[in-house]
């Protein structure tokens, strides 16, 4: 089975790890500060927070921005239910803001029309999840733009996107938004087994992150309430959580890191080749703005089902039984069960609607050779026909 994607691990990746595993720390050591600078040295942030999940990275940036029971968080719903989950751990209600019908990410101008009328209703949101799907940047701009004028926080949920560019700058700069999130789940751009990281041009943000990470625990006498009674001494201040990342984890990432570049070159090669192979079919393929530089973290098409006369079942289960993990991303995240009782119709977003409808996921990695990946184009072929 060819998967949908796939880590890529090399022996120095593995030295590394090896390296740590030897050493005095396998925790709350070395590696996760040295992982963090070397994230905000290439993003261009202030700040970067390693935490042991892009989920963890979601939450207690929503707590740090203060989001709680009441409040509105606006997402996309073409996403991983992560996105949404971490409004409702933080006690505060959910909304959905439709997708651009050819990037798939969260459309500025349908979040413009949501605020006009919020604005009415009182029903505001505090916090705007922007998720770059599929590795491309949502219009950071325009939505940018509306958090100064109708005053709520902006989240980029850059799981898919740590190498992709916005405007000839590196997604994660934080120029646009309060805090960035990047996941190093396997399957995306660089893996640090699981992970994620926090990243911020904002000093109290990233303190807040730092110390909801770790059980709201300080040793900073500074922030300590009274006199400490000796220097083993530390207070818990705050409400927090175990969402640290270990040392053996960060150093898989530091390893990864000096790969990245060529990974997405690689990832570029694919689409490229796909593109060409794919371009006169019934299909619409995937585009990109000029303004953006996509990581490749995904290979999105959508099928003109009418034009073949069959189901997108029938495509995909030939494509399975063909050897291929073509994957779908995402069921919009509403239609989950546990949403149920917020009372979204089936409906609800129907641009998000129209494209789970049609859509699949071709495999797309740096491992992916031109043989596998000729394979994938040449079942898709037989699929469709």
């Amino acid at each position: 089975m060819i998967p949908y994607g796939r880590q890529n691990i090399s022996q120095e990746d593995i030295d590394s790890v090896i390296d740590v595993l030897r050493s005095d720390f396998l925790t709350q050591g070395p590696k996760v500060p040295e992982f963090e600078k070397i994230i905000s040295n290439y993003c261009k942030s202030s700040y970067a927070v390693a935490l042991n999940s892009a989920t963890s990275a979601l939450h207690i940036s929503c707590l740090a921005l203060g989001l709680g029971k009441g409040d509105w968080l606006w997402t996309s719903p073409n996403t991983f239910v992560a996105s949404v989950n971490c409004a409702i751990y933080c006690g505060a209600k959910v909304d959905f803001v439709d997708i651009n019908q050819n990037t798939y990410n969260l459309c500025p101008n349908e979040l413009e029309k949501k605020l006009i009328k919020a604005e009415k209703d009182g029903t505001l949101p505090k916090i705007v999840v922007a998720v770059h799907f599929a590795g491309q940047s949502c219009d950071m701009t325009k939505i940018c733009a509306l958090s100064k004028k109708y005053n709520f926080k902006i989240i980029e949920d850059a799981s898919h996107a740590i190498g992709g560019k916005y405007n000839n700058k590196l997604i994660g700069n934080c120029l646009y938004s309060d805090i960035t999130v990047f996941s190093f789940h396997p399957v995306k751009i660089i893996t640090s087994g699981e992970g994620g990281m926090a990243l911020t041009n904002d000093k109290v943000l990233a303190e807040k992150i730092s110390l909801l990470r770790s059980h709201g625990i300080t040793r900073d006498t500074n922030k300590m309430i009274g006199v400490p009674d000796g220097p083993w001494f530390y207070q818990q201040i705050d409400l927090g959580f175990n969402y640290r990342m270990t040392d053996i984890q960060a150093s898989l990432g530091i390893s990864q890191m000096n790969k990245i570049d060529d990974f997405i070159a690689t990832r570029h090669n694919i689409a490229l080749k796909y593109d060409e192979s794919l371009n006169d079919l019934p299909l619409i393929l995937p585009m990109q703005e000029k303004f953006n530089y996509s990581s490749f973290h995904l290979y999105p098409i959508k099928i003109n089902l009418d034009k073949i006369g069959k189901s997108l079942l029938d495509v995909f289960e030939s494509m399975q039984n063909s050897g291929i993990g073509v994957n779908k991303h995402y069921i919009p995240a509403y239609r989950h069960p546990f949403f149920s009782h917020f009372g979204f119709r089936d409906d609800y977003c129907k641009e998000a609607k129209r494209y789970y409808e049609q859509s699949i996921s071709l495999p797309i990695y740096p491992g992916l050779n031109l043989m596998q990946q000729t394979k994938v184009i040449d079942s898709l072929k037989k699929a469709i026909s």
